[in-house]
């Protein structure tokens, strides 16, 4: 029997027809992803569910769907799909992270210009019937300075765009390399410099925890008097409010905003503003990003419901189905290596290296590269997945090296990862047990055997008297329960380092008590995607 896929956004019909042309049952019905109702009594009925971001794709819906595969996004934010739930019940979870990239930088270009010289309030005024020729004074350009918050896909695009309009393009980004930076024409910097540089400052940056809110009151005062913005990436970048206070003392001299803290955006601190240009989110809205998400879609849930393709998965590697019981394991081993080098290092990084020792080196190596990467890159960039991980670090200009090794130690198989930035080298190591269960082995080169949890605090510290018990009375008195504590160090007296698996998260008002101690060099809290034990 074929594979059937209900469509239940609007998709173009060309995609519609290579569903058809690849031997797949479609029911095409646009409207019905607005009625949950309904998309909830018939979802049982098909393989495949294909969406934009009007379809609600809710752990209700995912119970119902006995029979359903994939969920495919015509578009790169999946904020609309339940993915532990669609995880859970062994769905794969599609997007398509590309193809609207070149449509929402355009869009960032097209927001500058318009603030720099006022078009909508001038065309609003002239249409009125007034002629305020001396009112909407504009400026040029050519010559100032564009910061970029985000250089990745998106980013780079608006930064060469930039280049071509003969500014002064300076960018920050975390896991841009010097040589990424001097091949796009820019001069990396640090994101206080930029602040304090920038005549335009663009954002195209995902949404994490370290993101969001970045452009406060704080880091307004940094600006430059008359510094205009424009974010066409995700509205809680932005304190709304505290930009509008900006707008109004005339700090900011306008600002191009296309995404919001709520959206739809019926109200906002920023509507009613002089010299600010809304739009509902029309990055990615041109005739031909819509055509190519769709057409991407429709293909990759082609390709998997035939043929066991997987591509641009969120919540699954490219493993075929003999692999999976063996490779599974080391996948998240490898992820897990990854996050921990992404939630440690907060330089650029240059370079990675992934060493494969023992029966590990026979495996397929290039998804737990991929994985290795989407853990590493996941801390900054919320959105990337196996498929496009790999994409994204050259596109930061990071070199990835891969080695292959008999058993040389212990462990008949065991991952190192060391990754190099500018200022510093560092690596670590994990295995996975009988259990199945993945571990750190090493780290900093220093030996340890620690279990990773969902919720963990890594610290390194001179090894000196009392670190036990300062670790354990701070936890204890604000409440934070240790399931595993694990110690290492490289000799006495020397390098230390603790690795913590809490019950629940640590605040920073906790770390920065622990941070206060004499002998701690630092503090900071992970997260790992590992399911609490019950």
């Amino acid at each position: 029997m074929a594979p059937r896929v209900l469509v239940s956004d609007k998709l173009s019909e060309t995609a519609v027809q290579i569903f058809r042309d690849r031997g797949v049952e479609v029911d095409f019905q646009p409207n019905l992803g607005k009625d949950k109702d309904k998309l909830l009594e018939v979802i049982d009925q098909y393989d495949g569910l294909a969406i934009r971001s009007a379809t609600k794709v809710t752990e209700k819906i995912i119970a119902a769907a006995s029979r359903l595969k994939v969920v495919g996004r015509a578009g790169i934010g999946v904020d609309n799909v339940d993915i532990p739930a669609a995880s859970k019940k062994g769905i794969i979870v599609m997007n398509t992270p590309f193809g609207n990239s070149i449509t929402t930088a355009e869009h960032a270009i097209a927001m500058i210009f318009a603030v720099a010289r006022q078009i909508p309030a001038a065309d609003a005024s002239t249409q009125a019937g007034k002629w305020e020729k001396s009112r909407f004074m504009g400026v040029e350009v050519t010559g100032k300075t564009l910061g970029v918050v985000g250089c990745g896909n998106i980013g780079s695009i608006v930064a060469q765009r930039g280049v071509g309009l003969r500014m002064r393009v300076i960018a920050f980004d975390p896991f841009l390399s010097q040589e990424r930076a001097t091949q796009l024409g820019i001069e990396k910097v640090e994101l206080d410099d930029l602040f304090k540089r920038a005549d335009f400052i663009t954002l195209h940056t995902p949404m994490t925890d370290k993101t969001r809110g970045m452009i406060n009151k704080d880091a307004l005062a940094q600006m430059k008097d008359g510094v205009r913005i424009v974010n066409c990436a995700r509205g809680g970048l932005i304190v709304e409010a505290d930009l509008a206070e900006a707008l109004k003392s005339g700090k900011v001299a306008g600002a191009g905003i296309d995404v919001f803290e709520t959206e739809p955006a019926t109200e906002s601190p920023l509507f009613g503003i002089e010299n600010v240009v809304c739009t509902p989110h029309l990055g990615a809205s041109t005739t031909e990003a819509q055509e190519n998400v769709a057409l991407q879609v429709a293909e990759q849930m082609a390709d998997y419901l035939t043929r066991g393709a997987v591509s641009n998965a969120i919540n699954m590697p490219s493993i075929t189905a003999e692999e999976a019981p063996i490779l599974t394991p080391f996948v998240k081993l490898a992820e897990c290596l990854g996050a921990f080098a992404g939630q440690v290092t907060e330089e650029a990084i240059s370079s990675v290296e992934i060493v494969y020792d023992g029966l590990v080196s026979d495996m397929n190596t290039k998804a737990l590269t991929s994985a290795v990467l989407a853990g590493l890159i996941r801390s900054q960039v919320a959105d990337v997945n196996m498929v496009s991980a790999p994409i994204m670090a050259r596109e930061r200009g990071i070199q990835i090296t891969e080695a292959k090794r008999d058993k040389s130690g212990v462990f008949d198989s065991f991952i190192k990862l060391t990754v190099v930035t500018e200022k510093q080298t560092r690596s670590v190591a994990g295995t996975v047990f009988s259990d199945g269960k993945p571990r750190f082995i090493q780290i900093k080169g220093i030996n340890i055997d620690a279990e990773i949890g969902e919720h963990m605090v890594y610290t390194t510290n001179n090894d000196a008297p009392g670190i036990i018990g300062l670790l354990g009375t701070v936890f204890g008195k604000a409440g934070v329960n240790i399931a595993n504590f694990q110690l290492g160090r490289n000799r006495p007296g020397g390098d230390a380092i603790a690795l913590l698996y809490v019950d629940s998260p640590v605040s920073n008002e906790v770390l920065d008590e622990v941070r206060a101690h004499k002998e701690i060099l630092s503090a900071k809290p992970l997260k790992f995607d590992i399911p609490p034990v019950a």
